[in-house]
């Protein structure tokens, strides 16, 4: 990502939390605001909490010790170097301290020091501060957040519920039992008692928010509340759980938007045998859980079952990157742009031409007015929403320029490890979904060795119906691609219209017909091999899942216009 001409727009941002201290530089330009773009991140593997209870504390805690005060301020001198070089203003560098640094016997010599020392002051988050901010991180993290929200720290864990991008009505109740703490408090064996003491909190917890009538209403239309989990436990947690998914390898490695249902997330057993085994000398480990994730899980999984019995009616988790980092910028934002969509938002910048909304427009044009139809009804078409048309309408020329035997690899994986893999705010649905519509826009011709990762998102969409859908869409993008090669352009007006209908065929089963007309300065011959590209979706030996899968006949028909 290329740097602002205006640097006004960068911020600075330290989140002093209990198991690390994380920097990052963010660019807050209105035109990708939603979607936090970072242009700079580290992680300084210092946990404040562990330094506070050493082996030979006894389980009494300490003061901070003057080295490890030491060796705070060192990476912080050194990230302001980084701000410097970078150009972020004096006024927008924030450093925010949690749990272990706001209970910390030497709190406030440590935050004297470090003001004389780096010249920074670190401002102490209050438990109901960190509660909110770390709720608008989780807000931050998806395109729409309803339901319960948890965020795991080494120090604490809190609770919320959150509707839409806005901060939680009722703010958000903080517990002392991150998952570092919960560690050293079943290390006392006295895990009876400390059931009792969290199973009490998190129920007193849980009515403080007064979502009776929430829950009730999720239940009735959704079949239960998703619990939206954030912080590094739960997130190593998903690590394990993804590592443990039906679809293997998983294709997506970020763990924002990866969803388990209500039976993966409770499966402690299963999840504890995996993170035991990733320890053992001999294991190649799991990816992104280190060593001392691994050695959590056990404070985690007395988390889970405690949650499993107290919070009622969860049909679904999803896991989310945002925290406090997420939580702080999302919050200097308008309403208006935390409730843009982050896949609209991510691919505006590879618009071609002067007018994506036309071109949407003309990707949907492509679809039957009515999308109830055998088979796909509850998703099939429902799944292409208008801000997915939108996103796949302002990327389909980005690999215009690739040679064609890259092209559909490139598409495929640029939701996952290529220009759009780092964008935050994203479903692994969406990303599934876009990266097969471009590598079908492109002709969905890979190369073996991207073969099995190409099956492996094609798995994740679990509707057949809409795997053929992704296929039609590619071949209508592919043939708008001939005749908009440089994007759409307003001088040139209608060059293409579509008028798609649903009929029958001579044997009574469900047809598209698909009416092409063409412009008068367009020639049919050009478009004769998208033509038939599109009539082939059709065949039944590409349905998906055979000649007896899912999928429909397209019989179309071109005309010039008069």
């Amino acid at each position: 990502m290329a740097l602002p001409q205006d640097p006004s727009h960068l911020h600075a941002l330290v989140d002093i939390g209990s198991n690390g201290i994380r920097f990052s530089i963010t660019s807050l330009h209105p035109s990708q605001a939603r979607i936090l773009p970072t242009l700079h991140q580290s992680r300084c593997g210092i946990s404040l909490y562990d330094a506070q209870y050493p082996p030979s504390s006894a389980g009494e805690r300490q003061p901070i010790p003057s080295s490890t005060i030491a060796s705070v301020i060192a990476a912080l001198r050194d990230f302001k170097r980084e701000t410097l070089d970078f150009g972020v203003p004096e006024g927008n560098v924030k450093l925010l301290a949690t749990e272990a640094t706001r209970t910390a016997i030497n709190a406030v010599d440590f935050l004297t020091e470090v003001k004389a020392k780096v010249g920074w002051e670190i401002s102490l988050l209050a438990k109901e501060e960190e509660g909110r901010i770390g709720a608008l991180g989780v807000a931050s993290s998806l395109p729409g957040v309803r339901g319960l929200v948890m965020d795991l720290g080494g120090g604490s864990v809190q609770l919320s519920w959150l509707d839409g991008q806005e901060a939680p009505k009722k703010g958000a109740v903080s517990m002392p039992y991150g998952a570092a703490a919960l560690m050293r408090r079943l290390g006392e064996g006295r895990t009876g008692e400390l059931e009792k003491e969290v199973s009490a909190a998190v129920k007193g917890a849980y009515e403080s928010l007064e979502v009776e009538g929430e829950v009730a209403k999720e239940q009735k239309e959704n079949g239960g509340v998703t619990l939206f989990l954030s912080g590094g436990g739960f997130r190593g947690w998903g690590y394990v759980l993804m590592s443990r998914h039906r679809v293997q390898p998983y294709p997506i490695s970020v763990i924002n938007g990866f969803r388990a249902s209500r039976e993966e997330f409770l499966d402690t057993a299963d999840v504890q045998a995996a993170a035991a085994a990733a320890l053992e000398e001999e294991s190649e480990g799991i990816f992104r859980v280190s060593d001392r994730r691994a050695g959590q899980v056990p404070a985690v999984a007395f988390l889970v079952k405690t949650l499993a019995d107290c919070l009622p009616a969860v049909k679904e988790v999803r896991f989310c990157q945002g925290g406090v980092r997420e939580g702080y910028l999302s919050g200097l934002l308008s309403a208006e742009i935390r409730a843009l969509s982050p896949l609209v938002v991510a691919t505006s910048p590879f618009a071609w031409g002067d007018g994506t909304k036309n071109l949407a427009d003309l990707l949907g044009s492509a679809l039957p007015p009515d999308s109830h139809h055998r088979g796909h009804a509850s998703m099939g078409l429902a799944s292409v929403d208008s801000n997915l048309l939108t996103a796949f309408a302002n990327t389909m020329h980005t690999h215009s320029s690739h040679s064609k035997d890259l092209q559909a690899s490139a598409a495929l994986r640029s939701t996952t490890s290529g220009v759009l893999a780092s964008v935050h705010g994203l479903l692994h649905d969406s990303r599934a979904l876009l990266g097969l519509l471009l590598c079908a826009r492109w002709g969905d011709s890979v190369s073996p060795t991207d073969e099995t990762f190409k099956r492996s998102l094609e798995r994740l969409i679990e509707d057949p119906w809409t795997l053929w859908w992704v296929q039609y869409l590619g071949a209508v993008a592919a043939l708008t691609g001939t005749v908009w090669p440089a994007g759409w352009k307003h001088h040139a007006g209608e060059r293409l219209i579509f008028e798609t209908n649903w009929e029958n065929d001579k044997k009574a089963n469900a047809m598209l017909r698909v009416r092409v007309t063409l412009g008068m300065d367009i020639d049919a011959e050009v478009l004769e091999q998208g033509i038939r590209a599109l009539e082939k979706v059709g065949k039944r030996k590409r349905w998906i899942g055979g000649r007896d899968g899912a999928g429909f006949k397209v019989a179309v028909e071109v005309r010039s216009a008069t």
